[in-house]
Parts: structure tokens; C-alpha cells; sequence
């Protein structure tokens, strides 16, 4: 049999996936706790004494591959010139790549602006800055002052390039990567060179950090990021292979312990000749990721971003038990769901969790009045068309309430200038397997898609 391990560092659990590839079908599926404290060998040890029990009889590997979000990514501070334009370089940026943008920072940074980064303590800075040959000055100046930090980390240099040797130079001294510029003309960008000088820091860093090298005799390689094997497999579930035909434009919804990433493969530029579009196109596969909001680590951000009057509202209980019950979380993130309460409260924060996520996550279409009469202006992506939602994520699998969780993903007439998915039909990740398809795709594309296809499961 031709099978192949699949293995997730996740922030939470370590997940491992069997498949045999030559009849593209599940073998077993099994995760464990994340040891990311001690040795993550041992969580990854207990998920593979597990996986061994679920498929009933030790298995030979021919192919072993990992991807990794142990500690939840890298947190990224990113300075530009432009605040617009800025974040949604630095958003790109971080696409996939194991990074998560914590704050950003517009035009020459102040005293005040450093002490700032300095309490963030960022595991990475992307500077940025003037398209090329246009300013220089700002990115200049940025570079000599992130110099000082008293707290320094690696510096990703992609501004103008006309004058990338004097902000190395700047930054002589430090760990920093001069990459090509990623808005070399205004309205154009330029992201894969810094996207990937990101991951490369992200699987050095945190990878490397979290002990996992010490995992190589039993993984032929930490190929990517945890985020960027989601991406992949949702591409490939959205696109298709070969002969085998994707679904069409998807919306997916990964809730984790940490963060809530959300996906989507669609143009979502406007189909309707009387709307106007704003601000720079986003790509047609798009993540996001939302740091602050998640089940575990970041259940606190969701009581934060909606309300604990909400949390109580759907969960049932009162605001006091839903508070500290949700602090609790955070010091116990390795726990699972113990009687009614806990149920009541993990569905309360799954849906709100996805509704923040994916608000932020789409586009809006605002009405607007002009000289020439009534206008709609769009920005961001129109994703109202999408066929299909797809939920992943540990909580998401254990879901007793899909549907009404999927429900939080589409659109309604509370949120009635977002563009989220009006009619979609909705899947969810049962096996937990995404990630693990997403790395299947990088050398047996086909085999990945068929396995989705069949485990992902259709709910109304």
C-alpha cells in the first residue's frame, strides 16, 4: 500500500492523517495536545500511537509531511506610508505565510511609535514604503529609526527600491531581508517575494523554536505553514485538478484555538454594472486572519469584538458564569467541552467567532449620492455568489449545530451592506483534514481532491 502520514502542528492539538494514495481514501485520523511548553515530540508521539490504534494495525509511510502553527504564527508590525495601502500590502503579505498582522503604522514612525513596537514585542516587522522611485525619505528615516528598537526581530525590507541599499545599510546590524518592493506602482502590488521571505522566517523561527526540527527522522519536511496548506486545499477543492473538477467559488471558515482564519477563492469584483469598486482588487484566493478571536488562547477576544450580553444570549447562561467560563478557557486551552454548559458556551463562541471573522473578512457595498444621483460603492470582495461555505477547525468538527453555524457565515439583515454568501451550500470538515490535504496537494494533487470530496460532508 503507497500511504502517506500527514502531520499538523496545530496551536492547540497536533493532528496526523493516514491516507492510502493509491486508492485516495482515509486510513485513520487521530490528534493529540500540542506539548508546545515541553517537546512537541510528545504530543506528536501520543497522536501517533493514537492514529495507530484508529487504523487498527501499524503503518508503513512512503511519504511523511508537515505543516506547523504551534504558538499561533508570527505577530507582525508593519510600516508603510500610506495607511491604506500599508495594511493591505502587510495583509497580503502575511497571506498563508504563518503571520498574523498585530499593528500597523503609517508615514515617518515617532518616539511614541517605537516605544509602541517595543511593547508588542512583533516577531517580525515588514517595512514598506514609496513606490519606486517615488518617496524614499519615509522608508529611510523608518529604517533608522526600527534600528533602535530595544526589542529587535527580523526586519522584511520591500519599499522603494531606489533606495533599498541605504535602508539595509539603516539596518545594518540586524537580522533583515531586503525583498523586491511589494506596491512597485501605485495601484499594482507585489507580494509573493515578501510573502515567502515571511514563511521562510516562520518555519525558522517558530518551527525550529517549537522543537520540531528534532522531528526529522520522522517527516520528510516541514513544508509550510499551517495557514498556507488550508489555502492550497481550499484552491484545489475551489479549482480542481486535471480531470477531477472543483467545486467553484468557495468560502471557508478554519476555527482554531487562537485565531479564526477565513478563505475565500472567488474574483469578487462587482457583477453589476451600476456599482463602483474601491481600493485596490483583492486576489481571488484570499486569507484572513483574525488574532484576537478564537475558541482557546483568543476565546476573550470574542466576549471583546461582540459583546458578553451576546455570548450569554446564545449560550443560555447568565453574563457572569458565560465571563468566567470563557476566562477559564484561556488558562486551560487543551480543554474539551465536560456537560450542557460547556456546550452551550464553545456553540456561542463558535458563531460569533465566525460571524466577526467573516464581517471582517468580506466585502461591503455602501449607497452613496452623487451629483448624477444614487451610486453603490464596493469595496472588498462581493463573495454573494459563492457556492459553497466550508467549515474546518476543531469545533467546527465536533459540531452538534452545523447548520446554525453555517448560518453565521452567510449573509443577513443585520449586516445588510456586507457580501457575504447569500445561497451557498454548506460542508463541514468532519475528519479535520484540510490542512492535512492541503500538504496531499503539493505531490498528489488529484488523490487530495478525490479524499475531500468524500469526507467532507454536506449539511442543510
Amino acid at each position: 500500500m503507497d500511504a502517506a502520514l500527514l502531520i499538523d502542528f496545530g496551536s492547540t492539538y497536533t493532528k496526523t492523517t493516514a491516507v492510502d494514495l493509491g486508492a485516495a481514501r482515509l486510513l485513520a485520523c487521530a490528534s493529540a495536545h500540542t506539548t508546545v511548553e515541553t517537546d512537541v515530540g510528545e504530543g506528536l508521539r501520543a497522536a501517533m500511537d493514537d492514529l495507530e490504534r484508529a487504523a487498527g494495525r501499524p503503518i508503513d509511510y512512503g511519504l511523511r509531511l508537515a505543516c506547523s502553527s504551534a504558538a499561533g504564527g508570527l505577530k507582525m508590525v508593519a510600516c508603510g506610508l500610506v495607511p491604506d495601502l500599508t495594511a493591505k500590502a502587510a495583509r497580503l503579505a502575511a497571506l498563508g505565510a504563518g503571520a498574523k498582522v498585530a499593528r500597523v503604522f503609517s508615514f515617518e514612525l515617532t518616539d511614541d511609535d517605537l516605544r509602541e513596537i517595543d511593547s508588542i514585542a512583533p516577531d517580525i516587522i515588514l517595512l514598506t514604503g514609496g513606490t519606486d522611485g517615488g518617496n524614499s525619505k519615509c522608508v529611510v528615516h523608518n529604517a533608522g529609526a526600527l534600528s533602535g528598537l530595544s526589542r529587535p526581530c527580523p526586519i522584511v525590507a520591500a519599499g522603494n527600491r531606489a533606495c533599498a541599499r541605504r535602508v539595509m545599510e539603516a539596518l545594518a546590524g540586524l537580522e533583515a531581508h531586503s525583498c523586491e518592493n511589494v506596491m512597485p506602482a501605485l495601484g499594482a502590488l507585489n507580494i509573493a517575494p515578501a510573502r515567502e521571505k515571511i514563511r521562510d522566517i516562520f518555519l525558522d523561527r517558530i518551527v525550529r523554536a517549537k522543537g520540531l526540527s528534532r522531528e526529522a527522522a520522522l517527516v520528510d519536511g516541514i513544508l509550510m505553514p499551517t495557514p498556507a496548506a488550508v489555502l492550497a486545499a481550499t484552491e484545489l477543492l475551489s479549482l480542481g485538478h486535471g480531470n477531477e473538477p472543483g467545486l467553484g467559488d468557495l468560502f471557508a471558515v478554519d476555527l482554531g484555538g487562537a485565531t479564526t482564519d477565513v478563505y475565500s477563492i472567488a474574483e469578487g469584483m462587482p457583477g453589476d454594472s451600476g456599482v463602483i469598486f474601491r481600493g485596490l482588487p483583492e486576489p481571488r484566493s484570499l486569507r484572513t486572519v483574525e488574532g484576537d478571536i478564537g475558541m482557546r488562547y483568543s476565546a476573550s477576544g470574542v466576549v471583546e469584538a461582540a459583546g458578553i450580553s451576546k455570548v450569554a444570549r446564545l449560550s443560555g447562561l447568565s453574563q457572569e458564569a458565560a465571563l468566567r467560563m470563557t476566562n477559564e478557557l484561556a488558562r486551560r486551552p487543551d480543554s474539551l467541552p465536560a456537560g450542557a454548559d460547556d456546550e452551550a458556551l464553545d456553540f456561542a463562541l463558535a458563531a460569533l467567532a465566525i460571524e466577526t471573522a467573516t464581517l471582517r473578512h468580506a466585502g461591503e457595498i455602501e449607497k452613496v449620492y452623487t451629483a448624477a444621483g444614487a451610486a453603490y460603492v464596493q469595496t472588498g470582495k462581493d463573495l454573494r455568489d459563492a457556492a459553497w461555505i466550508a467549515l474546518t477547525g476543531g469545533a467546527l468538527a465536533r459540531a452538534k449545530r452545523p447548520a446554525e453555524l453555517a448560518a453565521r457565515a452567510m449573509s443577513d439583515d443585520s449586516h445588510p451592506q456586507s457580501l457575504r454568501p447569500a445561497r451557498a451550500k454548506a460542508l463541514v470538515d468532519r475528519d479535520y483534514i484540510l490542512s492535512a490535504m492541503g500538504l496531499l496537494a503539493s505531490r498528489a494533487p488529484e488523490a487530495a481532491l478525490k479524499i475531500m470530496k468524500q469526507s467532507l460532508k454536506a449539511i442543510d
